[in-house]
């Protein structure tokens, strides 16, 4: 078992909400009709949270809150936590407790899964791409709403860093801001006035030209869009470690390395969140007790 990160969880307050609000929805105005009907009040059940396809595990604590959120008597054993690289078989967490809770907490609880699993596995697969250059590999703002917190931290998982998580913690001035200011020089010189002396500001050029204009304003990080590997290289040149250079646009697995190759500091794409593909993710049962009075509870420790 290997983890491809040092990784800190998120803390619980900013988990709650978007679980939450996913179980209601669930759960409409009646509750699990099909559930209910069909299991015991007081079944125990033991399941495993197991993965069908190699990627890096990440949302185990948004899993395990939708289950104790449903009934806080389920019980989860990690055994892979988030960051660790999985091989199909792998069994990612033991469950243990009531088993309508479990049920009906079971499609919240893998859709968080794996989702946020696909993103960590697809920015694994860009980060060793990268392998062997400075580059390191970054989201956007490209998130599901009320995912991005969730969803940054599984870039994170995947080896990634994260760029800005709003409006409110940068400035990143685009190309029609430019265009609203009248030229690259006139907006960062309005969003150097505008904005206190500990906000970063960044811009995005689109030519050389564009970007000599920035440096000249010394602006603190550039970045390069849609520009070839070459171009790129040229770019990295000139700025020659007066900002921080970002390349973006179009950037898959099999362009990355060359990307990375011609110098640049970060490499962001933001399919990483908007378009990642699910891990693909079972909870497998193990066995049904009809009354869990009649044997001891197995020892799990919880993710939360």
């Amino acid at each position: 078992m290997t983890t491809t990160v040092n990784l800190a969880p998120l803390p619980h307050l900013m988990i709650e909400a978007p679980v939450r609000a996913a179980l209601l929805e669930d759960l409409g105005r009646a509750g699990d009709l099909t559930t209910d009907s069909i299991v015991p009040a007081g079944a125990w059940a033991e399941t495993a949270l197991v993965a069908r396809q190699p990627g890096v595990v990440a949302g185990l604590d948004a899993a395990s809150l939708a289950f104790r959120l449903v009934d806080p008597a389920i019980e989860i054993a990690i055994e892979r936590p988030d960051g660790t690289r999985l091989a199909p078989g792998d069994r990612i967490a033991t469950i243990a407790g009531p088993a309508r809770g479990m049920l009906t907490a079971e499609r919240v609880a893998l859709n968080f899964l794996g989702h946020l699993s696909g993103v960590a596995t697809a920015t694994a697969t860009l980060v060793a791409a990268v392998q062997g250059h400075k580059a390191r590999i970054c989201c956007t703002r490209k998130t599901m709403p009320g995912l991005r917190a969730l969803q940054k931290y599984a870039v994170r998982a995947g080896g990634g860093v994260n760029h800005r998580f709003g409006l409110d913690d940068a400035v990143l001035i685009k190309d029609n801001h430019v265009a609203a200011a009248g030229g690259v020089a006139a907006a960062i010189r309005a969003a150097r006035a505008g904005v206190g002396h500990l906000v970063k500001i960044e811009v995005e050029v689109d030519s050389l030209d564009q970007l000599d204009e920035a440096l000249g304003e010394r602006v603190d990080a550039v970045l390069l869009d849609n520009m070839g590997p070459d171009l790129l290289a040229e770019a990295v040149r000139r700025i020659d470690g007066r900002a921080i250079s970002e390349a973006s646009g179009r950037i898959t697995p099999a362009t990355a390395g060359a990307i990375a190759a011609s110098g640049v500091d970060l490499i962001s794409a933001g399919w990483l969140t908007h378009s990642a593909q699910v891990l693909d993710i079972g909870l497998d049962w193990q066995r049904l007790r009809r009354d869990r009075s009649r044997e001891a509870r197995p020892t799990a420790v919880s993710a939360l």
